[in-house]
């Protein structure tokens, strides 16, 4: 085919940055489900233990928070009988703070806004740190005590994860 000059003239094809957050969006959004589904799958009885008669979110009561007087909230009867849940919620922390660090990887390839970076960076902290919260409160050890604990770590956590993307935009405007 004789070469008519024309691809001198033709302009390469650019991703609009709109599409391209629509694409992490796209690939985070499927990733999640494909990961929920991937742990129902691998992990044996876990629906039972979820929503069965005898499943977690069945098991729920208003129980007090210890040194607390006249303070309830819900909380499972038996904390200690869902290891199983508890180590599905400590597998999809563990992946799913992982695949921040990946989309944080790629959205600075990408050349993706400030404002996207410090959000997933904020994500993968939360994600990475629940996983460490889960693991170190929920077990087929957990007691009441640890339960109302993990949720005082949980409420924490989101703090540092705020704090995290607080200091990190503070940190850009002092640089600017």
């Amino acid at each position: 085919m004789p070469d008519t000059g024309n691809e001198l003239n033709e302009t390469p094809k650019v991703v609009r940055p709109r599409y391209r957050e629509a694409l992490f969006s796209a690939i985070s959004v499927g990733f999640f489900f494909l990961l929920v589904g991937l742990i129902f799958i691998i992990t044996p009885n876990l629906f039972d233990k979820v929503a069965g008669p005898q499943g977690f979110f069945q098991n729920f009561k208003l129980e007090p928070i210890p040194h607390l007087q006249n303070v309830s909230i819900p909380a499972p009867a038996n904390p200690w009988n869902y290891s199983v849940v508890y180590s599905a919620v400590w597998e999809f922390s563990v992946v799913w703070g992982l695949f921040q660090v990946f989309i944080l990887a790629f959205r600075f390839i990408v050349g993706s806004p400030f404002s996207k970076k410090v959000e997933t960076a904020s994500d993968m902290v939360f994600g990475l740190g629940t996983s460490y919260v889960v693991g170190m409160f929920l077990n087929g050890m957990t007691t009441m005590e640890k339960w109302f604990a993990f949720w005082a770590a949980i409420v924490m956590l989101i703090g540092v994860s705020l704090i995290v993307r607080a200091v990190i935009l503070a940190a850009r405007l002092a640089v600017s």
